[in-house]
């Protein structure tokens, strides 16, 4: 119907539209740019030999980075390390431009996810669009909402996003042994202890959830990176605060367009804060309406891993268990 569009997506753990949250459902948006330039581009996982690598290949395929303003990409959910993608793209372009975007989901089952590049849909990709203009303006923001709860323990064995073991013990034993009954549906249950990532030296954090666990190898594989000699502790659930963080992540993303109203509002949110909120899921979607006015189309999905700044000024990371906004104004 439209040859000549940029189409983009994937699969989720649930879709955001105007009319709310919704499963096993399709959600099409369409954005008509009047002074704004959109190109393609899509890698293969399988040909790049890493995902930092993946990362540095999109970034390559994009042209002319001097006028790049912003780059939206929705990964592979399950094959990507999204730490190195992240930073594969961030190191490879220029530092004004905007990285946003999500790992694509497969509900709370984890076992096949994949992109939409072009006409096709792909399994081990990662397809991201690149926007190009001065009359694009891009707002973001990134928050979540979960407490810390028992000991912070010292990451002491792990190989990018597999960890082994904290504090010198089995970090999937430590996992079950909080998790008691909980532990036999992982790594779904695991999305409601995510764990909380402290870089040595650091007094933030990030946010990690679980996407797989090997009994064999007594490990746990992560959307992202866990450091060794970074700091570790589990998160549970507020629910007034998890609301209350998509609610500011909205009003920063508002904030950040410099005083023009959103056209549109991407919401990507992690499949996690669905499981947790159950029926008080629409509550988070009502409180961004609110801040991003009527006028704003709103459009999104539940993911396995959320990528943007937490502001506009900081620097763009991969996040877990968060709700994050990005807004779209042309001038």
């Amino acid at each position: 119907a439209y040859p000549d569009a940029c189409v983009a997506g994937c699969t989720t753990a649930g879709e955001i539209s105007n009319d709310g949250v919704a499963d096993e459902t399709a959600v099409v948006t369409a954005l008509q740019l009047e002074h704004t330039r959109c190109v393609p581009a899509t890698v293969d996982l399988k040909d790049c030999d890493s995902s930092r690598a993946a990362g540095r290949r999109l970034a390559a395929s994009l042209p002319d980075h001097q006028t790049l303003r912003h780059v939206l990409v929705f990964s592979d959910g399950l094959k990507v390390n999204g730490s190195d993608l992240v930073q594969g793209l961030t190191t490879s372009l220029p530092a004004e431009v905007i990285v946003t975007g999500g790992l694509s989901g497969d509900g709370s089952r984890f076992k096949s996810t994949a992109v939409v590049a072009g006409g096709t849909l792909r399994e081990g990709a990662i397809v991201a669009i690149g926007f190009y203009g001065d009359r694009l303006r891009v707002g973001t923001g990134s928050l979540g909402g979960w407490d810390s709860f028992g000991l912070e323990r010292l990451v002491t064995r792990a190989d990018g996003n597999v960890l082994y073991e904290l504090d010198g013990q089995s970090a999937l034993s430590l996992y079950k042994k909080y998790l008691g009954e909980q532990a036999r549906d992982l790594p779904a249950s695991g999305l409601l202890f995510p764990l909380s990532v402290r870089a040595a030296g650091q007094t933030a954090g990030v946010v990690r959830t679980v996407l797989s666990v090997d009994e064999q190898a007594d490990s746990m594989t992560f959307a992202g990176d866990i450091p060794v000699g970074s700091h570790a502790r589990l998160m549970k659930a507020n629910f007034d605060r998890l609301i209350d963080g998509a609610i500011r992540a909205a009003r920063a993303s508002a904030m950040s367009l410099a005083g023009g109203k959103a056209d549109c509002a991407l919401l990507i949110s992690c499949v996690g804060r669905k499981m947790v909120l159950q029926q008080r899921v629409e509550e988070e979607i009502d409180g961004v309406r609110d801040v991003v006015g009527a006028g704003a189309v709103l459009t999104g999905f539940y993911s396995y891993g959320e990528i943007s700044p937490f502001t506009p000024t900081a620097r763009c990371e991969l996040h877990n268990q968060t709700m994050t906004i990005t807004t779209f104004a042309e001038l």
